[in-house]
Protein backbone atom coordinates (compact mmCIF):
# COMPACT_ATOMS: atom_id res chain seq x y z
CA UNK A 1 0.00 0.00 0.00
CA UNK A 2 1.65 4.06 -0.98
CA UNK A 3 2.54 5.42 2.21
CA UNK A 4 -0.07 8.66 0.74
CA UNK A 5 -3.16 6.28 0.72
CA UNK A 6 -2.21 5.04 4.28
CA UNK A 7 -2.33 8.58 5.75
CA UNK A 8 -5.82 9.21 3.88
CA UNK A 9 -7.20 6.19 5.36
CA UNK A 10 -5.53 6.89 8.88
CA UNK A 11 -6.80 10.41 8.83
CA UNK A 12 -10.44 9.30 7.58
CA UNK A 13 -10.55 7.13 10.38
CA UNK A 14 -9.58 10.02 13.01
CA UNK A 15 -12.14 11.76 11.47
CA UNK A 16 -14.40 9.03 12.07
CA UNK A 17 -13.56 8.39 15.62
CA UNK A 18 -13.65 12.14 16.61
CA UNK A 19 -17.10 12.05 15.25
CA UNK A 20 -18.43 8.74 17.18
CA UNK A 21 -16.97 10.37 20.28
CA UNK A 22 -18.90 13.72 20.26
CA UNK A 23 -21.84 11.86 19.54
CA UNK A 24 -21.38 9.79 21.96
CA UNK A 25 -21.13 12.71 24.57
CA UNK A 26 -24.45 14.08 23.55
CA UNK A 27 -26.74 10.33 24.16
CA UNK A 28 -25.14 10.59 27.87
CA UNK A 29 -27.76 13.10 28.94
CA UNK A 30 -30.24 10.47 27.76
CA UNK A 31 -28.67 7.11 29.29
CA UNK A 32 -31.21 7.55 32.36
CA UNK A 33 -33.98 7.40 30.04
CA UNK A 34 -32.71 4.75 28.51
CA UNK A 35 -32.11 2.87 31.92
CA UNK A 36 -35.34 4.06 33.25
CA UNK A 37 -37.54 2.09 29.92
CA UNK A 38 -35.39 -1.21 30.17
CA UNK A 39 -35.88 -1.19 34.10
CA UNK A 40 -39.75 -0.72 33.91
CA UNK A 41 -39.75 -3.68 30.52
CA UNK A 42 -37.39 -5.75 32.66
CA UNK A 43 -39.83 -5.09 35.87
CA UNK A 44 -42.96 -6.58 34.37
CA UNK A 45 -41.43 -9.39 32.56
CA UNK A 46 -40.49 -10.25 35.84
CA UNK A 47 -43.64 -9.89 37.52
CA UNK A 48 -44.59 -13.07 35.21
CA UNK A 49 -42.14 -15.20 36.21
CA UNK A 50 -43.74 -16.08 39.89
CA UNK A 51 -46.90 -18.61 39.88
CA UNK A 52 -48.92 -20.52 42.46
CA UNK A 53 -49.86 -24.12 41.91
CA UNK A 54 -52.29 -25.98 43.43
CA UNK A 55 -52.48 -30.03 44.02
CA UNK A 56 -55.13 -32.34 42.91
CA UNK A 57 -59.08 -31.71 43.26
CA UNK A 58 -59.35 -35.45 45.02
CA UNK A 59 -56.34 -36.70 47.58
CA UNK A 60 -56.89 -39.45 49.95
CA UNK A 61 -56.81 -39.25 53.63
CA UNK A 62 -53.36 -40.38 54.17
CA UNK A 63 -52.19 -38.31 51.04
CA UNK A 64 -50.73 -34.69 50.93
CA UNK A 65 -52.62 -32.15 49.06
CA UNK A 66 -50.01 -29.64 48.29
CA UNK A 67 -49.49 -25.43 47.48
CA UNK A 68 -46.38 -24.86 44.99
CA UNK A 69 -45.38 -21.84 44.56
CA UNK A 70 -42.72 -21.87 41.36
CA UNK A 71 -39.87 -18.22 40.40
CA UNK A 72 -38.63 -19.18 37.52
CA UNK A 73 -34.95 -17.14 36.65
CA UNK A 74 -34.86 -15.98 40.02
CA UNK A 75 -33.96 -16.61 43.55
CA UNK A 76 -36.34 -17.18 46.18
CA UNK A 77 -36.29 -14.53 48.26
CA UNK A 78 -38.60 -14.58 50.58
CA UNK A 79 -42.33 -15.58 51.14
CA UNK A 80 -45.42 -14.92 53.73
CA UNK A 81 -47.45 -17.71 55.27
CA UNK A 82 -48.98 -19.95 53.16
CA UNK A 83 -52.98 -19.83 53.85
CA UNK A 84 -54.15 -22.85 56.38
CA UNK A 85 -56.93 -24.78 55.08
CA UNK A 86 -59.96 -25.91 57.35
CA UNK A 87 -59.58 -30.04 57.92
CA UNK A 88 -56.27 -29.95 56.72
CA UNK A 89 -53.02 -29.62 59.10
CA UNK A 90 -49.54 -28.25 57.94
CA UNK A 91 -47.04 -30.97 57.34
CA UNK A 92 -43.67 -29.77 56.44
CA UNK A 93 -42.33 -28.15 53.43
CA UNK A 94 -39.86 -29.33 50.58
CA UNK A 95 -38.25 -27.28 48.10
CA UNK A 96 -37.18 -27.87 44.49
CA UNK A 97 -34.55 -26.19 41.90
CA UNK A 98 -33.90 -26.74 38.26
CA UNK A 99 -31.53 -25.30 35.86
CA UNK A 100 -31.15 -25.15 32.33
CA UNK A 101 -28.25 -24.29 29.65
CA UNK A 102 -29.66 -24.53 26.25
CA UNK A 103 -27.77 -23.17 23.10
CA UNK A 104 -25.26 -21.17 25.70
CA UNK A 105 -28.63 -19.76 27.44
CA UNK A 106 -29.82 -20.49 31.24
CA UNK A 107 -32.83 -20.72 32.82
CA UNK A 108 -33.89 -21.88 36.30
CA UNK A 109 -36.75 -22.47 38.05
CA UNK A 110 -37.02 -22.18 42.26
CA UNK A 111 -40.40 -23.96 44.09
CA UNK A 112 -41.45 -24.70 47.37
CA UNK A 113 -44.00 -27.29 48.17
CA UNK A 114 -46.20 -26.59 51.03
CA UNK A 115 -47.59 -30.59 52.47
CA UNK A 116 -50.95 -30.48 54.07
CA UNK A 117 -52.09 -33.63 55.61
CA UNK A 118 -56.09 -34.42 56.02
CA UNK A 119 -57.93 -34.89 59.03
CA UNK A 120 -60.89 -36.65 57.79
CA UNK A 121 -62.79 -37.58 54.84
CA UNK A 122 -65.36 -34.83 53.16
CA UNK A 123 -65.35 -32.39 50.92
CA UNK A 124 -63.31 -29.09 52.09
CA UNK A 125 -63.37 -25.67 50.26
CA UNK A 126 -59.74 -23.88 49.75
CA UNK A 127 -60.99 -20.32 49.46
CA UNK A 128 -58.91 -17.88 46.88
CA UNK A 129 -55.99 -16.23 48.76
CA UNK A 130 -53.26 -13.86 47.96
CA UNK A 131 -49.70 -14.51 48.97
CA UNK A 132 -46.21 -12.17 48.69
CA UNK A 133 -43.56 -13.69 46.87
CA UNK A 134 -40.23 -12.07 46.50
CA UNK A 135 -41.73 -8.76 47.49
CA UNK A 136 -44.79 -9.10 44.84
CA UNK A 137 -48.20 -9.97 45.47
CA UNK A 138 -49.21 -13.31 43.86
CA UNK A 139 -53.19 -14.70 43.55
CA UNK A 140 -54.90 -18.15 43.34
CA UNK A 141 -58.11 -18.83 43.00
CA UNK A 142 -58.87 -21.41 45.27
CA UNK A 143 -60.45 -24.84 44.60
CA UNK A 144 -62.89 -27.43 46.04
CA UNK A 145 -61.01 -30.19 47.66
CA UNK A 146 -62.40 -33.81 47.82
CA UNK A 147 -60.72 -36.19 50.38
CA UNK A 148 -61.52 -39.80 50.00
CA UNK A 149 -60.94 -42.99 52.35
CA UNK A 150 -58.49 -44.21 53.08
CA UNK A 151 -56.02 -45.47 55.86
CA UNK A 152 -56.01 -42.56 58.48
CA UNK A 153 -53.26 -42.21 60.82
CA UNK A 154 -54.46 -39.72 63.36
CA UNK A 155 -51.87 -37.71 65.74
CA UNK A 156 -52.50 -36.63 69.01
CA UNK A 157 -52.49 -32.83 68.33
CA UNK A 158 -51.49 -30.75 71.47
CA UNK A 159 -50.21 -27.33 71.34
CA UNK A 160 -47.28 -26.11 73.56
CA UNK A 161 -47.35 -22.80 73.13
CA UNK A 162 -51.23 -21.99 74.22
CA UNK A 163 -52.24 -19.00 76.53
CA UNK A 164 -54.46 -18.86 79.01
CA UNK A 165 -57.61 -16.88 77.57
CA UNK A 166 -58.54 -15.22 80.96
CA UNK A 167 -55.13 -13.12 81.43
CA UNK A 168 -55.93 -9.59 82.39
CA UNK A 169 -59.76 -10.55 82.59
CA UNK A 170 -61.23 -7.38 83.74
CA UNK A 171 -58.16 -5.68 84.02
CA UNK A 172 -58.12 -6.91 87.74
CA UNK A 173 -55.00 -6.52 89.56
CA UNK A 174 -53.82 -8.90 92.78
CA UNK A 175 -50.50 -9.99 94.05
CA UNK A 176 -50.21 -13.20 93.25
CA UNK A 177 -46.72 -16.11 93.21
CA UNK A 178 -46.04 -17.29 89.89
CA UNK A 179 -43.80 -20.58 89.77
CA UNK A 180 -41.90 -21.99 86.93
CA UNK A 181 -43.24 -25.50 85.91
CA UNK A 182 -40.69 -28.03 84.84
CA UNK A 183 -40.47 -28.72 80.96
CA UNK A 184 -39.93 -31.79 79.04
CA UNK A 185 -38.19 -29.41 75.92
CA UNK A 186 -34.88 -29.64 74.44
CA UNK A 187 -32.97 -27.91 71.44
CA UNK A 188 -30.93 -30.18 69.09
CA UNK A 189 -28.85 -30.87 66.07
CA UNK A 190 -29.39 -34.10 64.62
CA UNK A 191 -27.62 -35.20 60.83
CA UNK A 192 -28.92 -39.04 59.35
CA UNK A 193 -24.97 -39.90 59.10
CA UNK A 194 -22.09 -40.03 61.93
CA UNK A 195 -19.61 -40.81 58.95
CA UNK A 196 -19.01 -39.86 55.51
CA UNK A 197 -16.83 -39.72 52.37
CA UNK A 198 -15.42 -37.04 50.93
CA UNK A 199 -17.75 -35.54 48.71
CA UNK A 200 -20.75 -37.37 50.35
CA UNK A 201 -23.95 -35.94 51.35
CA UNK A 202 -25.49 -35.62 54.78
CA UNK A 203 -28.53 -34.05 56.27
CA UNK A 204 -27.98 -31.82 59.62
CA UNK A 205 -31.50 -30.76 60.89
CA UNK A 206 -31.22 -27.82 63.74
CA UNK A 207 -35.17 -28.48 66.01
CA UNK A 208 -36.34 -27.61 68.99
CA UNK A 209 -38.20 -30.51 70.60
CA UNK A 210 -41.48 -30.79 72.94
CA UNK A 211 -43.10 -33.55 74.73
CA UNK A 212 -46.81 -33.81 74.05
CA UNK A 213 -47.17 -34.24 77.42
CA UNK A 214 -45.30 -30.97 78.00
CA UNK A 215 -47.50 -28.60 80.39
CA UNK A 216 -45.02 -25.59 80.72
CA UNK A 217 -46.20 -22.95 78.35
CA UNK A 218 -43.55 -22.56 75.52
CA UNK A 219 -43.12 -20.24 72.81
CA UNK A 220 -40.34 -18.88 70.34
CA UNK A 221 -39.20 -15.54 70.19
CA UNK A 222 -37.16 -13.50 67.68
CA UNK A 223 -36.49 -17.22 65.60
CA UNK A 224 -35.40 -15.25 62.27
CA UNK A 225 -32.70 -13.46 64.17
CA UNK A 226 -31.41 -15.70 66.05
CA UNK A 227 -31.12 -18.28 63.64
CA UNK A 228 -29.28 -15.92 61.56
CA UNK A 229 -26.61 -15.65 64.14
CA UNK A 230 -26.47 -19.37 64.82
CA UNK A 231 -26.04 -20.12 61.39
CA UNK A 232 -22.73 -18.03 61.18
CA UNK A 233 -20.98 -20.37 63.72
CA UNK A 234 -23.18 -23.96 62.72
CA UNK A 235 -22.32 -24.17 59.30
CA UNK A 236 -19.19 -26.09 58.16
CA UNK A 237 -16.35 -23.61 55.73
CA UNK A 238 -15.31 -27.02 53.85
CA UNK A 239 -19.02 -28.26 52.40
CA UNK A 240 -21.11 -27.50 50.08
CA UNK A 241 -24.71 -26.48 50.85
CA UNK A 242 -28.10 -27.76 49.63
CA UNK A 243 -30.55 -25.35 51.90
CA UNK A 244 -33.98 -27.11 52.04
CA UNK A 245 -35.18 -23.34 52.90
CA UNK A 246 -37.58 -23.56 56.04
CA UNK A 247 -39.32 -20.49 55.67
CA UNK A 248 -42.49 -21.16 58.50
CA UNK A 249 -42.18 -23.70 61.83
CA UNK A 250 -44.19 -25.95 61.61
CA UNK A 251 -45.07 -29.14 64.05
CA UNK A 252 -44.47 -33.01 62.93
CA UNK A 253 -44.68 -35.41 65.69
CA UNK A 254 -42.07 -38.02 66.19
CA UNK A 255 -41.02 -40.76 68.55
CA UNK A 256 -37.62 -40.63 70.56
CA UNK A 257 -37.30 -43.61 72.91
CA UNK A 258 -40.47 -44.43 72.88
CA UNK A 259 -42.03 -41.30 73.76
CA UNK A 260 -44.03 -38.89 71.04
CA UNK A 261 -42.49 -35.73 70.41
CA UNK A 262 -43.24 -32.15 68.71
CA UNK A 263 -40.49 -31.34 66.31
CA UNK A 264 -40.15 -27.74 64.98
CA UNK A 265 -37.30 -27.57 62.70
CA UNK A 266 -35.87 -24.11 62.10
CA UNK A 267 -32.95 -24.77 60.08
CA UNK A 268 -32.38 -28.41 57.44
CA UNK A 269 -29.27 -28.47 54.77
CA UNK A 270 -27.56 -31.46 53.66
CA UNK A 271 -23.84 -31.32 52.92
CA UNK A 272 -21.08 -32.55 50.62
CA UNK A 273 -17.58 -32.31 52.49
CA UNK A 274 -14.98 -30.79 49.78
CA UNK A 275 -12.13 -32.19 51.74
CA UNK A 276 -10.66 -34.51 54.19
CA UNK A 277 -11.11 -32.36 57.01
CA UNK A 278 -13.86 -33.84 60.09
CA UNK A 279 -16.69 -31.09 60.12
CA UNK A 280 -17.13 -29.89 63.61
CA UNK A 281 -20.92 -28.62 64.17
CA UNK A 282 -20.81 -26.32 67.95
CA UNK A 283 -23.24 -26.31 70.70
CA UNK A 284 -25.75 -23.47 69.46
CA UNK A 285 -28.35 -21.50 72.08
CA UNK A 286 -32.00 -20.55 71.31
CA UNK A 287 -33.66 -18.48 73.86
CA UNK A 288 -37.34 -19.38 74.56
CA UNK A 289 -40.35 -17.86 75.89
CA UNK A 290 -41.49 -19.58 78.45
CA UNK A 291 -44.01 -18.49 80.97
CA UNK A 292 -44.33 -18.80 84.99
CA UNK A 293 -47.46 -19.79 85.83
CA UNK A 294 -50.04 -18.36 89.04
CA UNK A 295 -49.13 -21.21 92.31
CA UNK A 296 -52.75 -20.71 93.30
CA UNK A 297 -55.03 -19.43 90.14
CA UNK A 298 -58.14 -17.66 90.61
CA UNK A 299 -60.88 -17.15 87.73
CA UNK A 300 -59.94 -13.16 87.62
CA UNK A 301 -56.39 -11.75 87.78
CA UNK A 302 -53.32 -12.73 86.07
CA UNK A 303 -52.60 -16.52 85.65
CA UNK A 304 -48.86 -16.38 84.38
CA UNK A 305 -46.02 -13.77 83.42
CA UNK A 306 -43.34 -14.32 80.81
CA UNK A 307 -40.01 -15.34 81.35
CA UNK A 308 -36.97 -16.49 79.06
CA UNK A 309 -34.67 -19.80 79.26
CA UNK A 310 -32.47 -20.67 76.75
CA UNK A 311 -31.70 -24.04 75.55
CA UNK A 312 -28.36 -24.89 74.19
CA UNK A 313 -28.12 -27.88 71.43
CA UNK A 314 -25.02 -30.41 71.86
CA UNK A 315 -21.61 -30.44 69.67
CA UNK A 316 -21.22 -32.82 67.26
CA UNK A 317 -18.35 -34.06 64.71
CA UNK A 318 -19.20 -35.74 61.18
CA UNK A 319 -15.62 -38.07 60.42
CA UNK A 320 -14.71 -37.66 57.12
CA UNK A 321 -12.88 -40.41 55.43
CA UNK A 322 -11.19 -39.92 52.09
CA UNK A 323 -11.80 -41.90 48.99
CA UNK A 324 -9.96 -45.19 48.08
CA UNK A 325 -7.49 -44.76 45.28
CA UNK A 326 -8.12 -44.34 41.96
CA UNK A 327 -7.00 -42.21 38.52
CA UNK A 328 -10.07 -40.15 39.08
CA UNK A 329 -10.57 -39.60 42.62
CA UNK A 330 -10.27 -36.28 42.69
CA UNK A 331 -12.77 -35.27 39.90
CA UNK A 332 -15.22 -37.97 40.70
CA UNK A 333 -18.97 -37.50 42.36
CA UNK A 334 -20.22 -39.40 45.39
CA UNK A 335 -23.48 -40.95 45.42
CA UNK A 336 -25.98 -43.52 44.48
CA UNK A 337 -26.74 -42.82 40.54
CA UNK A 338 -28.18 -44.26 37.40
CA UNK A 339 -28.05 -44.25 34.23
CA UNK A 340 -31.16 -42.94 31.42
CA UNK A 341 -30.47 -42.20 27.83
CA UNK A 342 -32.25 -42.02 24.65
CA UNK A 343 -31.40 -41.34 21.03
CA UNK A 344 -33.35 -40.12 18.25
CA UNK A 345 -32.26 -43.18 16.06
CA UNK A 346 -30.29 -46.08 15.39
CA UNK A 347 -29.76 -46.46 12.01
CA UNK A 348 -27.69 -43.53 10.62
CA UNK A 349 -25.88 -41.85 7.70
CA UNK A 350 -22.64 -40.36 7.35
CA UNK A 351 -22.75 -36.84 8.18
CA UNK A 352 -26.68 -37.31 9.43
CA UNK A 353 -27.57 -34.86 13.05
CA UNK A 354 -28.36 -37.20 15.77
CA UNK A 355 -29.71 -36.31 18.98
CA UNK A 356 -28.42 -38.24 22.36
CA UNK A 357 -29.31 -37.40 25.96
CA UNK A 358 -27.33 -39.17 28.52
CA UNK A 359 -29.03 -38.23 31.84
CA UNK A 360 -27.21 -38.88 35.29
CA UNK A 361 -30.35 -39.13 38.40
CA UNK A 362 -30.23 -40.40 41.69
CA UNK A 363 -29.11 -38.89 45.44
CA UNK A 364 -26.01 -36.85 45.55
CA UNK A 365 -24.68 -33.46 45.13
CA UNK A 366 -26.34 -33.01 41.28
CA UNK A 367 -24.79 -29.72 40.61
CA UNK A 368 -21.54 -30.73 40.96
CA UNK A 369 -21.71 -33.61 38.65
CA UNK A 370 -19.49 -33.44 35.51
CA UNK A 371 -20.11 -34.31 31.68
CA UNK A 372 -19.44 -37.80 30.76
CA UNK A 373 -16.07 -38.78 29.21
CA UNK A 374 -15.85 -39.26 25.46
CA UNK A 375 -13.31 -41.34 24.12
CA UNK A 376 -14.05 -41.86 20.33
CA UNK A 377 -13.89 -38.76 18.51
CA UNK A 378 -12.39 -39.83 15.40
CA UNK A 379 -15.67 -42.03 14.22
CA UNK A 380 -18.01 -39.51 15.38
CA UNK A 381 -18.18 -35.66 15.89
CA UNK A 382 -19.63 -34.44 19.64
CA UNK A 383 -20.55 -31.29 19.67
CA UNK A 384 -20.35 -29.06 23.40
CA UNK A 385 -23.56 -30.38 24.92
CA UNK A 386 -26.81 -28.36 25.99
CA UNK A 387 -27.22 -29.03 30.31
CA UNK A 388 -30.55 -29.27 31.95
CA UNK A 389 -30.79 -29.63 35.79
CA UNK A 390 -33.03 -30.48 38.19
CA UNK A 391 -32.45 -30.71 42.68
CA UNK A 392 -35.50 -31.84 44.53
CA UNK A 393 -34.66 -31.48 48.58
CA UNK A 394 -38.04 -33.31 50.50
CA UNK A 395 -37.79 -35.87 52.91
CA UNK A 396 -34.21 -34.70 54.27
CA UNK A 397 -32.70 -36.03 50.90
CA UNK A 398 -31.25 -34.55 48.20
CA UNK A 399 -32.04 -36.57 44.23
CA UNK A 400 -32.37 -35.13 40.97
CA UNK A 401 -30.84 -35.67 37.54
CA UNK A 402 -28.71 -33.87 35.36
CA UNK A 403 -29.10 -34.16 31.42
CA UNK A 404 -26.31 -33.76 29.15
CA UNK A 405 -28.00 -33.26 25.34
CA UNK A 406 -25.46 -33.95 22.65
CA UNK A 407 -25.86 -33.64 18.55
CA UNK A 408 -23.22 -36.20 17.01
CA UNK A 409 -22.81 -36.37 13.40
CA UNK A 410 -21.18 -39.66 12.29
CA UNK A 411 -18.34 -39.89 9.98
CA UNK A 412 -17.23 -43.35 9.47
CA UNK A 413 -19.73 -46.29 8.83
CA UNK A 414 -19.93 -49.64 10.32
CA UNK A 415 -21.51 -50.43 13.67
CA UNK A 416 -20.48 -49.14 16.80
CA UNK A 417 -21.34 -49.28 20.45
CA UNK A 418 -21.65 -46.34 22.62
CA UNK A 419 -20.56 -48.45 26.06
CA UNK A 420 -17.16 -48.22 24.36
CA UNK A 421 -16.25 -44.64 24.23
CA UNK A 422 -19.30 -43.13 26.38
CA UNK A 423 -19.02 -43.29 30.37
CA UNK A 424 -19.24 -41.63 33.54
CA UNK A 425 -17.44 -42.94 37.02
CA UNK A 426 -18.17 -42.54 40.38
CA UNK A 427 -18.33 -43.47 43.50
CA UNK A 428 -20.59 -45.15 45.55
CA UNK A 429 -20.61 -45.21 49.34
CA UNK A 430 -22.93 -47.62 50.10
CA UNK A 431 -20.91 -50.59 48.66
CA UNK A 432 -17.70 -48.45 49.21
CA UNK A 433 -16.51 -49.23 45.52
CA UNK A 434 -16.06 -46.88 42.50
CA UNK A 435 -18.37 -47.64 39.70
CA UNK A 436 -18.99 -46.76 35.97
CA UNK A 437 -22.49 -45.85 34.13
CA UNK A 438 -21.80 -47.21 30.54
CA UNK A 439 -24.07 -46.88 27.79
CA UNK A 440 -26.43 -49.40 25.96
CA UNK A 441 -27.09 -47.81 22.73
CA UNK A 442 -25.48 -49.53 19.63
CA UNK A 443 -25.91 -47.76 16.28
CA UNK A 444 -25.40 -49.02 12.63
CA UNK A 445 -23.99 -46.55 10.61
CA UNK A 446 -23.90 -46.61 6.11
CA UNK A 447 -22.96 -44.25 3.65
CA UNK A 448 -19.19 -42.77 2.41
CA UNK A 449 -16.83 -42.49 5.00
CA UNK A 450 -17.03 -38.23 5.71
CA UNK A 451 -13.08 -37.83 7.06
CA UNK A 452 -11.84 -36.08 3.92
CA UNK A 453 -14.69 -34.00 3.67
CA UNK A 454 -14.15 -33.12 7.00
CA UNK A 455 -10.60 -32.46 6.72
CA UNK A 456 -11.26 -30.22 3.24
CA UNK A 457 -14.66 -28.42 4.68
CA UNK A 458 -13.07 -27.22 7.52
CA UNK A 459 -12.36 -23.05 8.09
CA UNK A 460 -8.41 -22.58 8.64
CA UNK A 461 -8.51 -18.95 9.30
CA UNK A 462 -9.01 -16.02 7.70
CA UNK A 463 -4.92 -15.95 7.24
CA UNK A 464 -5.36 -18.62 4.48
CA UNK A 465 -7.89 -16.45 3.17
CA UNK A 466 -6.08 -14.32 1.46
CA UNK A 467 -2.80 -16.16 0.43
CA UNK A 468 -4.84 -16.89 -3.61
CA UNK A 469 -5.14 -12.83 -3.29
CA UNK A 470 -1.32 -12.25 -2.53
CA UNK A 471 1.13 -11.52 -4.96
CA UNK A 472 4.15 -13.46 -4.64
CA UNK A 473 6.62 -10.86 -5.80
CA UNK A 474 9.66 -10.60 -3.41
CA UNK A 475 9.43 -7.41 -1.71
CA UNK A 476 11.99 -5.62 0.72
CA UNK A 477 11.65 -5.81 4.46
CA UNK A 478 13.06 -2.57 5.05
CA UNK A 479 10.16 -1.19 3.71
CA UNK A 480 7.87 -2.90 4.65
CA UNK A 481 9.50 -1.80 8.47
CA UNK A 482 9.17 1.80 7.68
CA UNK A 483 5.71 1.93 6.84
CA UNK A 484 4.76 -0.29 10.27
CA UNK A 485 6.64 2.71 11.81
CA UNK A 486 4.96 5.68 10.36
CA UNK A 487 1.48 3.68 11.09
CA UNK A 488 2.41 3.33 14.18
CA UNK A 489 3.26 7.10 14.78
CA UNK A 490 -0.29 7.89 13.10
CA UNK A 491 -1.95 5.74 15.34
CA UNK A 492 -0.74 6.78 18.37
CA UNK A 493 -1.78 10.43 17.48
CA UNK A 494 -4.98 9.70 16.24
CA UNK A 495 -5.66 8.01 20.12
CA UNK A 496 -4.20 10.79 21.87
CA UNK A 497 -6.27 13.48 19.89
CA UNK A 498 -9.19 11.63 20.74
CA UNK A 499 -8.39 11.07 24.80
CA UNK A 500 -7.98 14.78 24.50
CA UNK A 501 -11.51 15.24 23.22
CA UNK A 502 -13.23 12.73 25.39
CA UNK A 503 -11.57 14.63 28.78
CA UNK A 504 -12.48 18.17 27.39
CA UNK A 505 -16.06 17.40 26.96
Amino acid sequence: MPVSKAFDVLFTSLKVTLYLAHQITKCMKKRFLVFSILLLIFVSAYAQNIKIVLGPDEVSVNQYFTITVEVQNERLQGYDNFPDIKGFEKHGTSSSSSMNWINGQVSSTQSIVQNYLPLAEGSYTLSPFTMTVNGQQVSSPGKTIRVTAGQQQRQQRYDPFSYDPFEEFFGRRQETEFIEIKDDAFFALSTDKDEVYVGEGFTATLAFYVSETEQAPLQFYETGRQLGEILKVLKPANCWEENFNIETINKETVTIGNKRYGQYKIYQAAFYPLNRQDIEFPSVPLKMIKYKVAKNPGFFGRNRVEDFKTYHSKAKTIKVRDLPPHPLKDQVSVGIFRLEENITDRLLQTGQSINYNFTIQGEGNIAAVEKPIILNENDFDFYPPNIQQRINRSGGKVRGNKTFSYQIIPREPGDFSFEEFISWVYFDPVRHTYDTLRSDIAVKVSGESKKNQYISSTDLGSFYDFTELESNTLRSLSRENRFKLITNILLALMMLLTAVFIFKK
